[in-house]
């Protein structure tokens, strides 16, 4: 095994007397592709926002580098390396796709907040924006208002937004939501490429994307773990049969 970076233990989140995430424990490795999976309604998207360290834990602990980052809030999480993107783009679309990374960037390094958003003319931030527009496909594209982008070239947008972060580790929350079938191979390709400096955790709906791109699955259900393990091991598995399909006697495997 490898040197573990993310470590959850006995992590919960009750909304009153309803359990949205109930005493899950897993570790990502350093340098890991790891997916978080599970039917609507398993607990998915709370779980993302705890860990990110938007809605805080009701029990457990987050470990992150060594570190207890349990009672750590967003901006804090993100400027130790733990950077989430969102389901719903949260992007500037009034001002350039440039300006948009170099926001990402000088709102980890805790530049003042503005009223409006003025981004600061930082050359080394600007340089770096630039750099990480080029890695995700949008060499050419940086004076170009973000409104005018498509859906596709948005999430790019919001990858080179995360990685102009330097982060040790990304949170990809449904990256491929209403992506055409091109643009969700071209978005595979992009995270694939990524360095193996960058531990990427992802929650995804479409499977497809998820067995291509995990090495390691965990799955929720009803706000528990029920398996987790390898794309192959969580193919086979009939809790996650039930889980998706309602009954595993004679199911096949989960192939998408």
């Amino acid at each position: 095994m490898g040197e573990t970076l993310l470590e959850l233990n006995g992590v919960s989140r009750h909304y009153g007397s309803l359990k949205a995430v109930d005493d899950v424990s897993f570790t990502v490795e350093r340098g890991a592709r790891h997916a978080l999976i599970g039917p609507n309604g398993a607990g998915k998207s709370t779980l993302f926002s705890v860990i990110g360290g938007a809605t805080p834990a009701s029990a457990g602990t987050i470990g992150f580098a060594g570190r207890d980052i349990t009672g750590l809030d967003e901006p804090a999480r993100a400027r130790a390396g733990l950077v989430r993107t969102f389901q719903h783009s949260s992007l500037f679309l009034g001002i350039s796709v440039l300006d948009n990374v170099v926001l990402a960037v000088e709102g980890v390094e805790g530049s003042p907040k503005r009223f409006f958003p003025v981004p600061g003319r930082d050359r080394r931030i600007r340089e770096l924006a630039a750099e990480q527009l080029a890695a995700v496909g949008l060499s050419g594209r940086e004076e170009l208002i973000c409104g005018t982008l498509s859906h596709g070239e948005r999430r790019q947008l919001e990858v080179a937004m995360v990685l102009a972060c330097e982060p040790t580790m990304v949170l990809f929350d449904e990256p491929a939501a209403g992506m055409s079938a091109a643009e969700t191979k071209r978005f595979m390709e992009l995270i694939e490429g990524l360095p193996e400096s960058v531990t990427v955790l992802i929650v995804e709906h479409d499977l497809e994307v998820v067995f291509r791109l995990a090495r390691t699955v965990s799955v929720l259900a009803a706000g528990r773990l029920i398996a987790h393990g390898s794309p192959a091991e969580i193919r086979d598995n009939d809790e996650v049969k039930v889980a998706y399909l309602g009954e595993s006697e004679g199911a096949e495997p989960l192939f998408y």
